[in-house]
């Protein structure tokens, strides 16, 4: 698949989260269970959809988020939490097909940073959906925080 990268600037964005350290080799099986929680939460305080998943990754260690854009009021509850998808200049592209695949969008965000000489800060976050049953139509939008200029 071909990805257009951009740089644009960006809005911090209010999420509901559960933050968590893991590893990446487990990160794969922490995801789903995570995001369970934040909908747990979100459906016994009477939202039930409008918010779209997102997973912010903080580090490369990785220091992880995992929940939603929190478009409505909702009470948090457990280990729920506000938070935000940061604000600031990011190269972004989306991709189109099944989510198992996103990593090649980072890739090519990461390749092509490098390819105009732009540093990134290891800061990135997915944003999904709309949902479709149909993996060829499901969407991610890919965000790289861009380094501070010197």
């Amino acid at each position: 698949m071909d990805y257009e990268v951009s740089v644009v600037s960006v809005e911090a964005r209010p999420t509901a989260v559960v933050a968590e350290t893991t590893t990446w080799s487990d990160f794969p099986a922490r995801w789903g269970q995570l995001s369970g929680e934040v909908w747990d939460c979100l459906r016994a305080g009477g939202v039930h959809r409008g918010c779209p998943n997102v997973m912010l990754y903080l580090d490369d260690v990785p220091h992880v988020e995992v929940g939603v854009l929190l478009t409505q009021p909702c009470p948090l509850t457990g280990r729920v939490v506000a938070s935000a998808l940061p604000a600031g200049r990011v190269a972004t592209t989306v991709h189109q097909g099944s989510f198992g695949d996103v990593g090649a969008a980072h890739e090519a965000v990461v390749d092509w940073c490098m390819a105009q000489g732009l540093r990134l800060d290891r800061t990135r976050w997915e944003v999904y959906g709309p949902h479709h049953d149909d993996p060829a139509q499901q969407q991610t939008q890919v965000f790289w925080r861009l380094a501070p200029s010197e």
